[in-house]
Parts: structure tokens; C-alpha cells; sequence
């Protein structure tokens, strides 16, 4: 005999997170039960199912917004970065994400986490004009240009 269940985790072999498939009675109740890896498929854990679905969807539906917003603050805006270089233009050092984090607080008022700032650009070590792509969400990205100037 087969049971409907709702998976509490991805298992390998058997289905993903929070998918109702169909499984023998005796593997249900003797692993996904006795595991606490799944849910009989019951009305009631079908409709939380399906609200915790909703809930997600407006979270991040939220969160594609939130982006959005500092997105239009800060897309191809420039902020100037006073370095000390060298007579060919080369920066003692690199400047990193975290100056451009620092940066971005002050002359935006805007906290983004660092880790969002792309690595490959964000590693400088020349003067002039650089455009450096924060990611503020999976599918929100901003170009951030960053210049660098001399500090006599």
C-alpha cells in the first residue's frame, strides 16, 4: 500500500524539500516518520504547506523591492576614494570591498554587506574609474563606479 507524504528535506533518490510524493506505507513509517523527514500529506499539513509557499513568495517578492530601491540609489553613481599611489599610477596596496562598503555608508547612508560586493573587481590597484558590480540579490544587480584618486 502507498501513503501521500510531505518531505521535511531533500533525499536523495526520493524527492526535495516540502514535495508530496506517493511511498510505500512501510518506508514511510519505518524511515521518513521514524526520521522525522517527512509528514503524512494530510488537509491541514497540505494547506501549511501551501501557506508557508505564500509566505515565502511575499518575502521575496519584499526583498526583490528592497533591492530594487537601493539599486536606484547607488547604479552607475560614482564614489571618489582618496589612495596614496605611486608615480605610475600604481595604488600601495589594493583597495577592497571593505573601503567600498565604507564608502558607500557615507555618502549614501546605505549599509550593504560586503560579501555582496563582486571580488574579482573589487580588488583595485590603479587610479582612474572603476565599475564594481554589487549583488543585492540573486536577481538585482548594481554597477557601482568607483574612483580613485591620488591623496597628495
Amino acid at each position: 500500500m502507498k501513503v501521500k507524504v510531505i518531505l521535511k528535506e531533500n533525499i536523495k533518490g526520493v524527492g526535495k524539500k516540502d514535495e508530496i510524493i506517493e511511498v510505500k506505507d512501510g518506508y514511510a513509517n519505518n524511515f521518513l516518520f521514524a526520521q522525522n523527514k517527512a509528514v503524512p500529506a494530510t488537509e491541514e499539513n497540505i494547506k501549511k504547506l501551501q501557506n508557508k509557499a505564500e509566505k515565502n513568495k511575499k518575502d521575496h517578492a519584499k526583498e526583490v523591492k528592497k533591492a530594487e530601491e537601493i539599486k536606484g540609489k547607488i547604479n552607475n553613481k560614482e564614489i571618489v576614494l582618496a589612495v596614496k599611489a605611486g608615480e605610475n599610477g600604481k595604488v600601495f596596496g589594493s583597495i577592497g570591498s571593505k573601503e567600498i562598503v565604507d564608502e558607500v555608508k557615507k555618502v549614501f547612508g546605505l549599509a550593504i554587506d560586503k560579501k555582496k560586493i563582486d571580488g574579482e573587481n573589487s580588488r583595485m590597484k590603479e587610479l582612474g574609474v572603476h565599475d564594481v558590480e554589487v549583488k543585492l540579490h540573486s536577481e538585482v544587480k548594481a554597477i557601482l563606479k568607483v574612483k580613485l584618486i591620488n591623496k597628495e
